[in-house]
């Protein structure tokens, strides 16, 4: 997606925020995808999806539009609904067991009361765990809250194993959301990377050819995706989770390779490994070679110790960016068509009906012809269809060039896609970033069209 066109937003004491607004580029979490400053406390987060006066739900232009929502198309069979739960905020979650328990349990009471049947959690951030891990340090966002957690400290319990026991006791599916590669980033600093974690070991011991195992580029640090034994990490982190919880799926974003440049020294990120290895074929190739490697040992291992768990990706909804050159080097077309990387793909549709370019024309990746775009790939293989919906966009100042912003002007764009989604007949569910939009006043209008959709049967 990448950092583009991206704007971070400070985080209060209680919740999460970045946004990606954004013509072209969106990404996931920090993104994932794209977040919002919250409005309040951590209760603002964890409490109950109250209702907004009047003045709070309109925004500066006045009243949104009128709604337009068809609720009458049916929602298919087994269809996903889900929420994704980013690091973000477990970050507001209280460190204590009791109390995490009950801010967990708020959590997925609401996620039940809007009609969900699924939540996507964050359990690997920035090399790091929300569980007793044997390879990873423990996580900062599990060992603390509001910005007091410290990566390596244990919080004497198990979160994750709670997480996925009160998320089945209410009939939710628990998929484990991982970020493979990224090892510091926005809230996370190398200063607070653990000696513990394995980026640290490998800089640090007496083996050199190891070092670069782990690269900086642009002020932060990445595993390098051309290794052999990141790959081999990456398998064993997943696995642990498969093995040792009731998961029901195990989720990747989009983050994968940073914005590269092979002609600016510094920026080069794992050329030199390229250059050593690549036989007969370009440098984009390569490196696309290397994320699929990754994705199907991946699918291979989940597949063979347990096949009922899912594995799937969430990646930048514009699929142009993702055959890029420079930046991601997700061999889309491939996974989409071939067996064996990919259960199901989520495509982050952020963008509403109305975007342009700066030109004034359609963008190619607003809403509906994004959505042609992505059955079209669907239509190659046996690939199941999720989209990931940005609810986090509602009632907010979107850089959309529009003379006011669609998502100003309107209240029922997130509901639209969800039918949209449906009437296409290839659409099998939805994820929604992210759950603390749920409960901000600004989103209260697309909330207010959004569940009766989801919690129709």
């Amino acid at each position: 997606m990448r950092k583009k066109f991206m704007r971070l937003c400070a985080m209060t004491l209680a919740a999460a925020c970045l946004s990606a607004a954004s013509a072209g580029t969106v990404r996931a979490d920090t993104c994932m995808p794209g977040v919002r400053p919250a409005a309040g406390p951590v209760a603002s987060v964890l409490g109950t999806n109250r209702m907004w006066s009047a003045r709070e739900m309109n925004g500066p232009f006045g009243r949104v539009m009128p709604q337009t929502v068809d609720d009458s198309v049916p929602a298919p069979e087994g269809e996903l609904r889900g929420v994704w739960v980013s690091y973000l905020i477990w970050d507001t979650l209280p460190a204590d067991e009791t109390s995490f328990r009950k801010g967990v349990d708020t959590i997925l009471d609401n996620c039940v009361s809007w009609g969900m049947n699924a939540v996507f959690v964050h359990v690997r951030s920035h090399s790091d765990a929300m569980y007793p891990s044997a390879i990873y340090p423990w996580s900062k966002f599990a060992s603390g809250s509001g910005g007091s957690g410290v990566q390596g400290r244990s919080p004497g319990y198990d979160p994750l194993a709670y997480f996925v026991e009160a998320a089945h006791a209410r009939g939710l599916q628990f998929h484990a959301w991982f970020n493979p590669y990224r090892i510091t980033g926005y809230m996370m600093n190398w200063s607070e990377v653990s000696s513990l974690s394995p980026a640290k070991r490998w800089m640090s011991d007496t083996d050199p050819s190891n070092d670069r195992n782990v690269l900086r580029h642009d002020g932060n640090y990445y595993y390098n995706p051309s290794s052999e034994a990141v790959k081999q990490m990456v398998v064993n982190g997943v696995m642990e989770v498969v093995r040792g919880y009731d998961v029901d799926g195990i989720h990747f974003d989009d983050y994968f390779y940073p914005e590269l440049d092979d002609t600016v020294e510094g920026r080069q990120f794992d050329f030199p490994e390229y250059q050593l290895n690549s036989s007969n074929i370009s440098v984009v190739q390569w490196r696309r070679n290397q994320v699929s490697d990754l994705v199907r040992r991946v699918w291979q291992a989940i597949k063979a110790e347990k096949p009922q768990v899912v594995f799937g990706v969430s990646p930048e909804g514009y699929v142009e960016n993702l055959r890029s050159d420079n930046k991601l080097f997700v061999d889309i077309d491939r996974w989409m068509s071939e067996e064996g990387f990919i259960d199901y793909i989520m495509p982050q549709l952020y963008w509403g009906f109305e975007a342009k370019l700066s030109s004034g024309e359609p963008a190619p990746y607003a809403f509906m012809q994004n959505l042609k775009t992505w059955r079209e790939l669907k239509q190659k293989g046996n690939v199941t269809l999720y989209l990931g919906l940005g609810l986090y966009r509602a009632g907010t100042k979107v850089a959309d060039h529009n003379e006011v912003s669609e998502w100003l002007r309107r209240g029922d764009i997130i509901a639209r896609q969800v039918v949209e989604g449906r009437r296409s007949g290839d659409v099998a569910g939805y994820c929604f970033y992210s759950y603390d939009s749920f409960l901000q006043p600004e989103a209260q209008t697309e909330t207010a069209n959004l569940l009766p959709l989801l919690r129709k049967r």
